[in-house]
């Protein structure tokens, strides 16, 4: 008499040939080979960091959790109550040492909670509703009476609805809800997005690409520099604009069409020597030189003189 059974993958009943078979087709055979070879690899990929982590001594927060099998944030946790010491490297980068949290565990056995009785809770009730009390008879000492509409707010100060929104949020400026429209204390939106004293009396302003291609620089060095230099800027519909007079007086460009002043390009050229020669010349005879944009501008007159010397000395420009 044939036998019945229920396949071990697909779950089809068959009538089997012999006493040992499991799958109801050779297809349900493969398949179910392939599942067992996924859940293997799927355990190692799981197991491989844990190991690997139990040679290492410092290990980073996320590592942490991995090896204790919580969040990231419950290590922070740890770490704040002051049960795990963890050490800040740098404002990147903080880490603990594993012998640490084995330390954690020795000095923290298991206790059994408690649950809170009942009055004590009942009492814990009947203060916070005495406090919620106290909270409603405070009266407000400064109460806001003026107010920008969100329109208002970026057509006068020139600024994005989600700038707007950022800036408010991050200083805490009252905000009135009247029929689906956000109304904007005025006193505090005054304070936040006035003009700064330094850019008062500042006419003529660029934008970042503006200042880019006038100086010969990319956005990033535009950045960088105006930040590093204290430059007047400021932001109109998302844009960022620095002061031209204040790019003007530390770039120097004016010195560029001036005949006193000459490029090493320009000396290497009319000397036929080679910019590293210039160099070596300027340093060691001291000639003035002057930083523009990308470039450095030598006074012309010093260098001609050195050269002139040079050529009644030696015969020649260039030292062979």
């Amino acid at each position: 008499m044939s036998k019945t059974r229920k396949c071990a993958h697909c779950g089809k009943v068959f009538t089997t040939k012999s006493g040992m078979q499991k799958f109801c087709s050779e297809e349900c055979a493969e398949q179910a080979k392939e599942a067992r070879k996924k859940r293997q690899r799927d355990f190692l990929r799981a197991v491989e960091p844990v190991m690997e982590l139990q040679q290492q001594e410092y290990l980073t927060f996320s590592k942490a959790a991995i090896l204790l099998g919580c969040t990231r944030q419950y290590v922070y946790k740890l770490v704040e109550q002051g049960k795990l010491p963890a050490s800040r490297l740098s404002s990147r980068m903080a880490l603990v040492r594993r012998s640490d949290i084995e330390k954690m565990f020795e000095s923290n056995p298991y206790n059994r909670v408690i649950p809170c009785s009942k009055p004590k809770r009942a009492a814990d009730k009947v203060q916070r509703t005495s406090s919620k009390k106290d909270s409603k008879n405070v009266q407000p000492t400064d109460e806001v009476l003026e107010y920008y509409s969100g329109e208002e707010v970026m057509e006068t100060y020139k600024v994005k609805r989600s700038w707007l929104y950022t800036t408010a949020k991050r200083h805490q400026i009252p905000v009135c809800h009247i029929a689906g429209r956000n109304y904007y204390s005025k006193k505090h939106v005054d304070a936040i997005f006035a003009t700064p004293d330094n850019i008062e009396g500042i006419i003529d302003w660029l934008s970042s690409q503006e200042v880019a291609e006038r100086y010969g620089m990319n956005l990033n060095a535009v950045r960088s520099y105006a930040h590093n230099h204290k430059i007047p800027s400021k932001r109109e519909h998302g844009r960022t604009y620095y002061s031209q007079s204040h790019f003007d007086d530390l770039r120097r460009t004016d010195l560029v069409s001036d005949d006193r002043y000459c490029s090493s390009a320009e000396v290497a050229e009319k000397y036929g020597i080679s910019k590293a020669n210039v160099g070596v010349i300027v340093k060691k005879h001291h000639i003035t030189k002057v930083k523009v944009g990308r470039n450095n501008l030598l006074v012309k007159e010093e260098f001609d003189k050195v050269m002139a010397d040079r050529l009644a000395q030696f015969g020649s420009y260039r030292i062979l």
